[in-house]
């Protein structure tokens, strides 16, 4: 997974800590309002490609056999250039369509994930319920940062760390019989939590007051993560 830092000082826009309060104000309105944006477009285009006919035999199940490693790079590489083009500082069409294609990815990837969960889970509400814990994680976090006013960039490296090793069981876990079960989605949601403390911070101080794009697509990112996680806690809970 690739995220954005946002710690540029150029261009003519002030990072959010320096902007005056409307201009700060209005960037964090941008921020939060490109962001549901981008999840309300991935629900749609989950539900839409879910119920595409042939879906299910020529790209769902064909997924679940293959390589996940193989399917994990390919997010990875689009996850980057995705994030280039929403950071891009000459063109905010490049930066809507770094957004867009970041949304597309997750919701391709997410498809094996919504399909078993739909199709196997005990409960049929397990998808909304997942949503709808997810949402809350979200909004407890961002009003914590909001209400203290803590900047939580020093978790920079301890989430970078946390990254890599948690992309090393990953890659482990395709090439050898790893079962990471349910200790590693709630230790993968605790490090999504953190990156969303890290991002939230980052929209408060450290994000230029133009990059709200790039703010967006950050935040998402870890939603959709802590998003699939927290999914896949409540599938193993109800076997």
């Amino acid at each position: 997974m690739s995220y954005s830092h946002g710690f540029e000082y150029e261009h003519g826009y002030p990072i959010a800590a320096r902007a005056v309060g409307a201009e700060r104000a209005a960037f964090i309105r941008r921020t939060y309002g490109h962001l549901a944006g981008a999840i309300l477009a991935f629900v749609a285009l989950e539900t839409l490609l879910i119920h595409v006919p042939g879906m299910e035999q020529n790209v769902i199940l064909p997924m679940l056999r293959g390589s996940w490693l193989l399917v994990l790079l390919a997010f990875m590489v689009v996850g980057w250039i995705a994030q280039i083009w929403a950071q891009s500082d000459t063109s905010r069409a490049m930066q809507y369509a770094g957004l867009s294609l970041y949304v597309v990815a997750e919701a391709v990837i997410f498809l094996p994930l919504i399909y078993l969960a739909a199709n196997w889970a005990q409960d049929p509400n397990v998808i909304p319920i997942a949503g709808i814990m997810t949402l809350a994680v979200f909004g407890g976090l961002t009003m914590a940062v909001f209400v203290t006013g803590r900047d939580f960039s020093f978790l920079r490296s301890a989430l970078s760390v946390g990254t890599w090793i948690a992309l090393g069981l990953i890659a482990a876990a395709c090439f050898f019989p790893l079962n990471l079960g349910m200790l590693f989605c709630f230790a993968m949601v605790a490090l999504m939590s953190g990156y969303i403390l890290y991002y939230t911070s980052n929209v408060l101080y450290h994000y230029r007051t133009d990059q709200h794009v790039a703010a967006a697509l950050a935040l998402f990112a870890c939603i959709a993560t802590l998003f699939w996680y927290i999914l896949q806690i409540m599938m193993q809970a109800r076997r």
